[in-house]
């Protein structure tokens, strides 16, 4: 009986053997695919949140600049954010702050620059929108009107599309092209949700132009 039990247990090591002669190394091979493509990853993970950490400290100091009134520090932390955490969005919401706080003390070049890179070089589209709305608006008030309305122009996301129709209205408009600023608006009316104050706004634009909203709720006199 033990011989028979020997003899099954030295078959089932030669069969294990040759499985392992036979697909060992390719086994081999991908346990280290394995775990060196984990290694990897845990290993972006910790840079990733690290980046986001460093970042977010930068952040805070713009923050605490822009509410001191610290123009330097603010723009010496921002270039910081630029040089290193170029692709977060600590950095675009740094660049914008810095922006807003450049604008109101009248530094219109440097908000602009600021405004620019975000525009340009932010990894969010989102924040890329609202810097190129908010470009549009200081070259507008720089009578820079073709400017204006490149920052405006080419794709925008759904969620931007009806300010982003009614800013070329008021571009157009400044420009003297009242057809094509009509148009604009009726898009811009078509785009807002009727429950947004927004589209009251458009709709005073269009009937100071004489124009009927096109779309809206005719009410009985």
């Amino acid at each position: 009986m033990a011989n028979h039990l020997d003899l099954e247990e030295q078959e089932q090591l030669d069969q294990l053997k040759h499985f392992w002669n036979t697909w060992g190394t390719l086994i081999s091979a991908l346990a280290l695919l394995i775990f060196g493509s984990v290694a990897a990853w845990n290993g972006y993970q910790y840079w990733q949140n690290r980046q986001a950490i460093q970042a977010a400290a930068l952040f805070d100091a713009v923050d605490v600049a822009a509410r001191a009134g610290d123009q330097a520090r603010m723009e010496q932390a921002f270039g910081d954010l630029r040089a290193s955490y170029a692709g977060t969005t600590q950095t675009a919401q740094a660049g914008l702050m810095l922006a807003k706080s450049m604008l109101d003390v009248g530094n219109i070049k440097g908000a602009s620059e600021a405004l620019t890179w975000v525009a340009e070089k932010a990894s969010d589209d989102g924040y890329k929108a609202l810097a190129r709305l908010r470009l549009s608006s200081v070259l507008m008030d720089q009578k820079e009107l073709d400017d204006a309305l490149k920052q405006v122009s080419g794709s925008f996301s759904a969620e931007f599309e009806a300010v982003v129709a009614d800013r070329k209205g008021d571009i157009l408009i400044l420009q003297g092209k009242q057809e094509q600023a009509v148009a604009e608006y009726n898009r811009a009316f078509k785009a807002f949700d009727d429950r947004v104050e927004y589209r009251r706004l458009v709709e005073v634009k269009l009937n100071a132009l004489g124009v009927r909203p096109q779309g809206a709720d005719v009410t009985a006199g």
